[in-house]
């Protein structure tokens, strides 16, 4: 079994649970989870966790996201991109200058309507089940950040735009906020994630590129480990006679072990055996001098 990381670019026409799907025929095991939804029409970089990486999923989610989005003037549709129904279309009467504006306006953190074409649920049911029903419910506006928001190209009726973002946002939406504020109407009609927290779209692997490696031998290379995203967090390593304790997920003292670059008072490690096998991440408590497990990776046995 495959475990770590894999930076997966998802094609367009692919949902973020096909590319898992397909994955799991690939390297021929179930435990394969990914770490956002992008819409079936998007592409870019999809962190895709395997094996123990899968308790990763929730963590991974957490982080910025980076997107190369077209922005079309002068309609609505009922999806907030380009493969909706078009609701509206109005002339578009805003300068160049005026767009670059309006899309500025946005930068920092705003509340943003999540989309009724979106898998969040109101009382139990998707809002895009209820969407297809030809229902419309309110939703709360929720507060997102957006980092950086930088105009690429501006050739009417498109706007290619750079935006970095917090978890949670929809570029949709935001095609179609901005478009509200030009008062001619706005959808999104392209997206790449060019970065999903520290994965870029420059390393993602084509699903049919996956295959190969696995077949030349060569996958492992491009797995990332799981103790690679805590590489900030010093290293600490069990002494042979304890490590029963962290194999059992246990709690042990700053004695049964060695610190490797210090240790920040009550701040987290991450911890290994002699054999240099991550198990998981620790966290000191000063006081006990001992290390108390917040999150275990190695599965017993």
């Amino acid at each position: 079994m495959y475990h770590g990381i894999i930076n997966i670019y998802k094609e367009a026409g692919y949902t973020s649970h096909d590319v898992v799907a397909k994955l799991r025929g690939i390297l021929k095991q179930k435990k394969i989870g990914h770490t956002g939804t992008l819409d079936p029409a998007a592409e870019g970089a999809l962190p895709v966790c395997l094996g123990n990486g899968t308790k990763l999923c929730g963590m991974l989610t957490d982080e910025g996201k980076e997107y190369r989005a077209v922005l079309q003037l002068g309609c609505e549709t009922d999806t907030q991109d380009m493969t909706g129904s078009v609701l509206n279309r109005k002339e578009i009467k805003a300068t160049p200058e005026e767009v670059q504006e309006a899309v500025s306006s946005f930068l920092g953190g705003y509340a943003q309507i999540p989309p009724m074409y979106s898998a969040l649920k109101v009382n139990g049911k998707k809002l895009y089940e209820l969407a297809r029903e030809g229902k419309v419910v309110e939703r709360k506006p929720r507060q997102i950040q957006i980092y950086k928001i930088e105009i690429e190209e501006i050739r009417l009726p498109y706007v290619t735009m750079l935006v970095s973002c917090s978890k949670g946002t929809y570029i949709r939406t935001l095609c179609h906020d901005i478009g509200q504020k030009l008062d001619c109407g706005g959808a999104m009609a392209g997206l790449v994630r060019t970065r999903a927290g520290s994965f870029r779209v420059e390393e993602a692997l084509r699903l049919a590129e996956v295959e190969a490696l696995r077949d030349a031998g060569e996958l492992e290379g491009k797995i990332l480990p799981v103790d690679s995203v805590f590489l900030a967090y010093p290293e600490v390593t069990v002494n042979k006679q304890f490590q029963k304790l962290i194999e059992n997920g246990n709690a042990f003292y700053r004695d049964m072990g060695s610190m490797k670059n210090g240790i920040a008072p009550d701040g987290q490690v991450r911890v290994y055996d002699e054999a240099g096998r991550f198990y998981g991440i620790y966290q000191y408590c000063s006081e006990q001098e001992r290390f108390i497990p917040v999150k275990m990776f190695r599965e017993n046995g």
